[in-house]
């Protein structure tokens, strides 16, 4: 960087909203403090000032499901979205492959903010990197990345015709381009997080997936924008570089003031989106709002028991009556020996008299089915990655275990299955917990194959389901899940629960 005078830069940003647009609980329809379309209304935009995304703005809530389920153009609605909030640049993140090259590209040509990810090839509308020069003269280098781990957590179809390579080298390649255009500060948009301790640098996760340290530490971009995580972090600086992540779901966003003379340097500040609204963004969300209300709470059958959400722990230490019915929809759609299902990190339940609100609210994900045959040593590693969700305490109480606590919480990767009687004995070390694995009444004999119906998130080994990768395909279904679930109860109108206890605990 060359000497320049005092400049200064103002950055909004906001990731992993995950469709949360309006200030509206889609699982009660009540207002709430959140919500992109409150966090724009905290935007003030001048000609030093940036607005940027992180990604995961397409997917992940009943509205989007709505929007890209019962609407024809949902990227278009997304994307007025974000051209009413101003922003100048986004990345993609790993979700927002869900929906497949198409819809990717919808959202992108209605976008005026250009799409930055150097490392995702084949999709139009996406660049490398961007130079800009800000109002009071600072020339500003911007690059963006996606987790390669996408290549994993997504569908082969979604990416037909699309190229995503390693994270990290892409941002360095970017980085020699920006530097060669004798830029003042330099600016990484990353979708992905932090794989150790921002204070400590202690390791957290020995994958790839995220590789946030890791840019701070071994490129020198004075800014990493991170996500993925949705884990907020604040006025961070690793190894020179400063760093910030907001949560997710459009509860805050971060507005970072930075000054160049000689140097960056870099305050950020996590703001509560609150309660105002924008009015632009609710003249445009308020139609849909309205029939989508009207579909969410259509009625479409009737269960015999209400399936409530209790605390994590005891749902999987007692069995889940939402986990054993969503493996009731798997199997009966695949026709596989057995299922597996997880829940979300927050639960809504449904209704003895359930709606589509009950169902796109608690199968938030737009997952689809993938069956696989299984061999007994096969199935033992992937129950011994679930049994690790249990710990002891000094009391000799259960409680999760810390792996899946922090950094962020991971209940959604504790596995429920339907079909097996397992039994975990915790008081054993890790690996080695899984004491019985029980088909139709009796012991899994070692030569036995079974299949195995999942989502197909889960069946590409995310998740710490590695052994997966190793398992056969045998069928894989094209429909949302969530789809699958209204399906079965319009079908089936009157619905007897599973209610069978399929895991024993010792401790």
């Amino acid at each position: 960087m060359h000497s320049i005078t005092m400049k200064k830069l103002k950055i909004y940003y906001t990731s992993d909203v995950h469709g949360a647009f309006s200030p509206v609980d889609d699982a009660t329809g009540s207002r709430i403090a959140a919500g992109l379309s409150n966090c724009i209304a905290g935007f003030k935009k001048d000609g030093d000032t940036l607005i940027i995304d992180g990604g995961d703005i397409l997917q992940g809530s009943p509205f989007t499901y709505y929007l890209y389920s019962q609407t024809e153009h949902g990227g278009k609605t997304i994307a007025s979205l974000m051209n009413i909030g101003g922003y100048d640049f986004v990345t993609l993140g790993n979700h927002d492959f869900n929906y497949g090259k198409a819809a990717i590209e919808e959202y992108l040509a209605a976008l005026n903010a250009k799409c930055l990810c150097a490392n995702v090839r084949g999709i139009r509308g996406v660049e490398g990197t961007a130079v800009i020069t800000t109002q009071n003269g600072l020339r500003v280098g911007l690059a963006g990345v996606t987790t390669h781990y996408v290549n994993i957590f997504e569908k082969r179809e979604n990416m037909q015709g699309i190229a995503v390579t390693d994270a990290f080298t892409a941002a360095k390649e970017a980085l020699s381009e920006l530097k060669a255009q004798h830029t003042d500060i330099n600016i990484c948009i990353y979708h992905g997080g932090y794989e150790r301790d921002l204070a400590t640098g202690a390791l957290l996760s020995s994958t790839d997936e995220n590789q946030g340290y890791r840019i701070c530490a071994e490129l020198d971009y004075d800014i990493l924008l991170a996500g993925h995580q949705h884990m907020a972090a604040e006025n961070k600086r690793v190894c020179g570089t400063f760093t910030c992540q907001p949560a997710d779901k459009a509860k805050e966003y971060i507005e970072l003031d930075i000054s160049v003379e000689n140097g960056v340097s870099a305050v950020s500040r996590i703001c509560p989106a609150g309660n105002n609204e924008s009015a632009a963004a609710h003249e445009l969300l308020a139609p849909y709002e309205e029939r989508a209300a009207v579909w969410f709470d259509t009625p479409v059958g009737h269960l015999d028991a209400e399936l409530l959400p209790d605390e994590h722990i005891k749902m999987a230490a007692n069995g889940s009556l939402i986990a054993n019915f969503f493996n009731q929809v798997q199997l009966e759609a695949t026709g596989a020996d057995i299922s597996a299902t997880s829940l979300g990190n927050t639960v809504k339940g449904l209704n003895r008299d359930v709606t589509i609100r009950d169902i796109v609210s608690t199968y938030i994900y737009p997952n689809t089915l993938k069956t696989l045959c299984v061999t007994r040593a096969q199935l033992k590693c992937a129950l011994e990655r679930s049994a690790e969700y249990f710990a002891i305490d000094a009391d000799g109480k259960l409680k999760v275990s810390e792996s899946f606590l922090t950094p962020i919480e991971q209940h959604f990767n504790y596995d429920y299955f339907s079909g097996i009687e397992a039994a975990f004995d915790i008081r054993r070390s890790v690996g080695d917990r899984v004491v019985s694995i029980k088909y139709k009444g009796e012991e899994l004999s070692g030569d036995k194959r079974l299949t195995l119906c999942m989502n197909n998130y889960r069946a590409s080994g995310a998740g710490g389901y590695d052994i997966y990768r190793q398992c056969q395909t045998v069928r894989e279904l094209p429909t949302e899940i969530a789809e699958l679930i209204i399906a079965y109860v319009d079908k089936h109108r009157n619905i007897t629960v599973d209610k069978h206890k399929w895991l024993k605990l010792i401790y």
